[in-house]
């Protein structure tokens, strides 16, 4: 299988992050592709209309997409290990799994506006708005803070990767500030070989 990625997309992260935890990750063939969005990667487009990673192309060639999708198809390859929480406690976790991805689509939003946005151009409204999505789900994640002590499954890697990505592009916003159990959840599971195999340069 083809995964195409980019190393500091977190989304991208995140699947590897679950290949590595499924003790899978030898199973992948690494492609990394530069996106952008505002300039279309053809070789990304042929196979997500969107234009954006990660991509995990089957033996096939069947494309798939999203993050949520790979994860989900990767839980259930044959010798894989289980990171999809069983029964009724897959839909807390995929719940907590949303709101991680919620919190880095707002996330990565901000650093498109911050990062690629002309500074004439920039909305500081618009900006202040991503950022009050990114902190809510801060708040909420550490209100649930008890939901991140287990095993490492989908919702927990989520999470982690999500937590890493603000570390990674937004080291100035003290998100630890009043959060100890998000703070003390990522100290612990930032440690696994999975995240320090998969850290963004």
């Amino acid at each position: 299988m083809k995964f195409i990625y980019t190393p500091a997309s977190p989304f991208a992260r995140k699947v590897l992050v679950a290949a590595h935890e499924a003790g899978i990750a030898g199973r992948l063939q690494l492609v990394e592709q530069a996106v952008s969005p505002v300039a279309r990667n053809p070789e990304v487009a042929a196979r997500n209309p969107l234009a954006k990673v990660p991509v995990l192309e089957l033996d096939d060639g069947t494309p798939l997409y999203d993050s949520r999708v790979i994860v989900a198809y990767l839980a259930e390859l044959p010798g894989a290990a289980s990171i999809m929480p069983p029964g009724a406690q897959r839909w807390p976790a995929l719940r907590l799994h949303a709101l991680a991805d919620g919190l880095l689509d707002a996330a990565v939003l901000l650093r498109y506006e911050t990062a690629l946005r002309p500074v004439a151009l920039r909305w500081p409204e618009w900006i202040d708005g991503q950022m009050g999505k990114v902190r809510a789900a801060l708040d909420s994640i550490e209100a649930d803070a008890a939901a991140l002590q287990g095993p490492a499954t989908v919702e927990r890697i989520a999470v982690a990767c999500a937590l890493g990505y603000l570390d990674f592009r937004f080291a100035g916003e003290d998100w630890r500030c009043g959060r100890p159990g998000a703070a003390a959840f990522y100290e612990a599971f930032s440690q696994r070989p999975s995240m320090k195999a998969t850290a963004p340069a």
